[in-house]
């Protein structure tokens, strides 16, 4: 179901926070999703304490990948992985359907000092040269797709764009913007709060001619964007989605409704229900077991300490012990 035009933001629910709106502008060919981030980035990143720089690029990641992951329409999960030789040499974010989100990153802590203190703190410079993949995981019985571009452009957003215009040959527009907040809590200590925002635009010209995939899943190679590389509607959208100011993105007070009209409103744009994303691990005792099951005996045997088996899971950081027997290979 979709809400009436947003005229003056009237009568009117807001989603919030942590909750992923999709949208639709008839007048220009376009759908995409927009979304706001406070809650369930905070206990992402809190958990890990990253420093500064590195929770900036994991929050970027995670927007990037709440607006795709939100996309999918059949059961599975999609996969933002970052691989380079910079001193943040690994971001993972992965969004299981319906609304499961994850994240973590990995650093060397003596070359991101070094890369801080000479002011090196762009998201290519901590990168460096490497990947970014995106992989959508359909389950045991589905072969996986998997979309890979160089780490080529100063943002992820830029990086982004390589990615779609390269491998899904949808015309796309991505913005992407993280906030650090500082204030007190109820008890009036300081305190650090993180917000984030992204738009992800994309030109769906719904005419038979110009059909395209409807959403992320894709890459056949289809090649058609000379159509509507020069298509007068995609390049009004473009520029308007490429107006928008960062903390637009990240303000409260704007929220992705607000926004969206302000964008948009001339042309009529619409909204549909809003869906929730949530901090959520998929890792459990079983599924830890059975990964542990399938090593060879040498492997277990490396891994036990007193006589149990411990495995620390990356993105939550709960930690599971085996008893040795328990993980002994079938």
């Amino acid at each position: 179901m979709m809400t009436d035009t947003m005229q003056g933001l009237g009568q009117f629910d807001f989603a919030g926070d942590d909750h992923v709106v999709p949208f639709q502008v008839e007048g220009l060919d376009v759908r995409g999703r927009a979304v706001q981030l406070g809650p369930m980035l905070d206990a992402i990143l809190e958990r890990h304490n990253y420093p500064l720089p590195v929770a900036r690029l994991v929050a970027e990641t995670v927007v990037l990948t709440v607006l795709l992951g939100t996309s999918l329409k059949f059961e599975g999960k999609l996969i933002v992985q970052t691989q380079g030789n910079g001193p943040v040499d690994l971001v993972v974010a992965d969004f299981s359907t319906p609304d499961k989100v994850r994240a973590y990153a990995r650093y060397n802590s003596e070359a991101l000092e070094i890369a801080v203190n000479n002011g090196l703190t762009e998201p290519h410079q901590l990168l460096g040269e490497g990947i970014l993949a995106f992989t959508i995981d359909q389950g045991a019985d589905m072969q996986r797709y998997q979309g890979i571009v160089p780490l080529d452009g100063a943002t992820l957003e830029e990086i982004a764009g390589v990615y779609f215009r390269q491998s899904e040959q949808i015309p796309t527009k991505v913005r992407l913007s993280v906030a650090e907040l500082l204030d007190r809590d109820e008890a009036g200590k300081p305190r650090h709060r993180w917000r984030a925002g992204g738009v992800v635009a994309q030109f769906l010209p719904e005419t038979l001619e110009r059909m395209r995939q409807p959403d992320l899943h894709g890459g056949d190679g289809d090649d058609r964007d000379e159509v509507v590389e020069i298509d007068d509607l995609w390049g009004e959208a473009k520029v308007m989605v490429e107006t928008i100011a960062a903390d637009e993105l990240t303000d409260p007070m704007v929220g992705p409704e607000r926004l969206l009209y302000r964008l948009f409103h001339e042309r009529g744009v619409r909204v549909y229900p809003p869906q929730a994303v949530y901090d959520r691990c998929t890792c459990s005792r079983e599924k830890i077991r059975d990964v542990l099951a399938s090593l060879s005996q040498d492997d277990i045997d490396h891994t036990v300490v007193d006589g149990v088996v411990t495995v620390n899971c990356e993105f939550c950081s709960t930690s599971y012990t085996f008893e040795a027997t328990e993980v002994r290979p079938q």
